[in-house]
């Protein structure tokens, strides 16, 4: 019997990975890696050697963009440039004696990949690159990433930096959910202001997709000799959010299109925000006898088109509330479903606090003498 059962795996998994194949060899990609990746529910949609390591080039100044940018939640410190943050390669010409914000430098490596960007960054915060290397692999580790190890803020090659194509897709997905990492890699162009000497210089995104796909909402290019083409890309359409990486593509502005084509046809969002429907709910022994129920925040759930009509709404609600009662305790869910599995829910809240209803002495006494 357990034979059987491991056959009938082996039987699936393999028309699993003929499929994907097939998807591939149709869509006619280049790159020796690549995944497509849905941020919304986590599905690997297309990938292929997603999980070989290889060599990332300046993809991985998302990374170290991401930590520029977190340290920015505080405050946004002036970064003077001296020697030690000299690197070679692309650039946003900075000069020893330059001041800027942390965060220009952010916007100088997703514009113009300056490696002197980075390296001015990872100084900043770290006080040297191999302290820097460890906030980054830290992070790393918070992420998921279990297949990298990065050395270099910059993403210049080292024997031992490296990642895979799925890993830098988590890193996207991560990274998207900052505010201000969004608002820099949409721009297909940035003005950053010098402090020190005063003046002001913009800088062009290297990241073609943003004119060549209109729905590109960022990126970010990479290509060392060894490496090869890089890159790791998002678009949003109708709810839905992709992230795409290749590594080692020649084709990689084609790649990532197609595979973005494919995606968008396959998927879709679901209607799960309850965000404007009124809830409502008896309540006992309050100073209210009901109290209105609200979403304080709506989940995201992305199915495949095919499977839409068959996504289940449930509301979960005991059929009254005892008081008192708390408007930042979660008292029911609307939840969705398909085929048994939880890929939407969203928490039920109280509007307002309700007191317990407190009797009176007199009406106490009346209650007990009839």
């Amino acid at each position: 019997m357990k034979r059987a059962v491991c056959v009938l795996l082996i039987i699936l998994l393999s028309v699993f990975n003929f499929s994907a194949t097939a998807c591939a060899e149709e869509l006619s990609l280049s790159a020796q890696a690549y995944v497509l990746y849905c941020v919304e529910n986590g599905e690997v949609i297309l990938a292929h050697n997603e999980n070989v390591t290889m060599k990332p080039a300046s993809t991985t100044k998302i990374m170290t963009t991401l930590l520029a940018l977190e340290a920015c939640d505080i405050e946004d410190p002036i970064v003077e440039f001296d020697e030690a943050m000299i690197a070679e390669g692309s650039s946003m010409y900075l000069k020893i004696g330059d001041t800027v914000h942390l965060s220009d430098l952010a916007v100088g490596m997703m514009m113009a990949s300056g490696n002197d960007a980075a390296n001015a960054v990872a100084i900043a915060i770290s006080g040297n690159l191999e302290n820097f290397s460890d906030l980054m692999n830290n992070r790393c580790r918070e992420i998921g990433m279990k297949n990298t190890h990065f050395v270099t803020p910059s993403g210049l090659d080292d024997e031992n930096h490296y990642s895979t194509a799925y890993d830098m897709a988590l890193l996207m997905s991560t990274a998207l959910e900052n505010e201000a990492f969004c608002e820099i890699t949409k721009n297909k162009e940035m003005t950053v202001s010098f402090l020190t000497p005063q003046k002001q210089v913009t800088y062009q995104n290297h990241n073609r997709l943003l004119s060549l796909y209109e729905h590109c909402i960022g990126g970010k290019t990479g290509y060392t000799k060894s490496a090869g083409r890089c890159l790791v890309s998002a678009s949003r359409k109708d709810g839905v959010t992709l992230v795409c990486v290749t590594l080692n593509a020649p084709s990689d502005w084609q790649d990532h299109q197609k595979m973005y084509d494919y995606g968008f046809e396959k998927y879709c969002a679901i209607d799960s925000d309850d965000s404007d429907e009124i809830f409502t709910a008896d309540v006992v022994g309050g100073q209210k006898d009901e109290v209105t129920l609200y979403t304080k925040a709506t989940d995201k759930a992305v199915v495949k088109i095919e499977d839409k009509d068959r996504v289940q709404r449930t509301v979960y609600l005991q059929p009254f509330l005892y008081a008192p009662i708390k408007s930042d305790c979660c008292v029911g869910m609307v939840v969705y479903t398909l085929d048994g599995e939880i890929i939407a829910q969203n928490p039920l809240y109280p509007s307002v606090d309700i007191e317990r209803f407190e009797e009176s002495a007199f009406r106490r006494f009346m209650r007990r003498l009839f």
